[in-house]
């Protein structure tokens, strides 16, 4: 059923005039589920969605389960979820040690991640802290430091830990809220950056700031000191009869799905990303380019291609030159 199925894509659209780049265009396209899903099974929607979200599918399938759950009424206070906090793991792993040295055109660290890999579903810390103590992991932030980079600027960073918590943010989840979401009014930002508050380094541009936080979600699962609110954590609230929302912390940030059941028969299901949330049409990336020299459309595609990865989106990506 779900062969073909397309999970999306961020389209971004830069038009220059006068040598710079005067507006963008920031569309996240994803699939809505409810069409997917209404009228199956409740428990449908856990077998199903992992499959058609497969990047983070342990958060997807769990998001589900917990919906489903918290609309019977069984609710979840906030807690680290041991799978989830692995898969968030992997993630980061994934991004660090495969994609960013690809940034600098160096050679993926496959070994490495490997390695890395074991150590985090083997709950072997003490390993995973002495490689990413290592000269390998230093020079890379080290590049991620040196390139070219806008400052870090101010951002809103959600900041919404429980699901129960959340009824006091949004009433309900709609097709509006999938799409375009907003806290108090304003796109916001979220995953290990806004977790970590934004201060894990003060001192370094914007797209350092949000490679460093992820190893440092890395550094402090190794040391042990990880705490409800980073990224594993999930709860689940019932919204209203037969409504059921959770939250779940991703490896890139906040996952929400609310479900409404009939006769325990979906009639609606809203899914909120944190694609959606990073890459709002007000997110922090049209701040980064607007005013960029677009003379020198190489540099501005890898300007670009930087900024994109920094916010770590997880379907693919296409720039439109314009």
């Amino acid at each position: 059923m779900t062969a073909g199925f397309d999970t999306g894509s961020v389209r971004l659209r830069l038009r220059g005039e006068g040598g710079k780049v005067l507006t963008t265009d920031v569309c996240s396209q994803r699939p809505l589920v409810a069409g997917l899903l209404k009228g199956r099974r409740a428990d449908d929607a856990v077998t199903l969605l992992p499959k058609v979200f497969a990047v983070c599918g342990r958060a997807q399938g769990l998001a589900a389960q917990l919906a489903v759950s918290a609309a019977r009424g069984e609710e979840l206070l906030p807690c680290l979820v041991p799978d989830i906090v692995s898969e968030v793991m992997r993630e980061h792993l994934w991004r660090y040690l495969l994609d960013l040295p690809a940034l600098f055109s160096l050679l993926p660290m496959h070994e490495q991640f490997l390695n890395a890999v074991r150590w985090v579903d083997a709950d072997q810390r003490e390993a995973l802290r002495t490689l990413l103590a290592a000269c390998e992991i230093s020079r890379l932030s080290e590049s991620i430091e040196a390139m070219e980079q806008p400052p870090p600027g101010k951002a809103t960073l959600l900041q919404v830990h429980s699901a129960r918590a959340s009824l006091g943010d949004w009433g309900r989840l709609d097709l509006e809220m999938s799409r375009m979401p907003t806290w108090h009014g304003h796109s916001a930002e979220t995953g290990a950056y806004a977790r970590y508050g934004g201060d894990t380094v003060t001192s370094c541009g914007a797209f350092a700031a949000r490679w460093l936080a992820r190893l440092a979600e890395l550094e402090t699962w190794a040391a042990g000191g990880q705490n409800i609110g980073t990224g594993g954590t999930a709860s689940a609230v019932s919204v209203a009869p037969g409504v059921g929302r959770a939250l779940v912390e991703t490896a890139r940030g906040l996952l929400m799905h609310e479900v409404a059941l009939e006769n325990d028969r979906i009639s609606d299901y809203r899914i909120v990303a944190p694609t959606e949330w990073n890459f709002h049409p007000q997110g922090p990336l049209p701040g980064w380019l607007i005013g960029r020299d677009c003379s020198n459309e190489v540099e501005l595609r890898r300007f670009a291609a930087h900024a994109v990865a920094a916010l770590d989106p997880c379907v693919r990506w296409e720039l439109t030159l314009e």
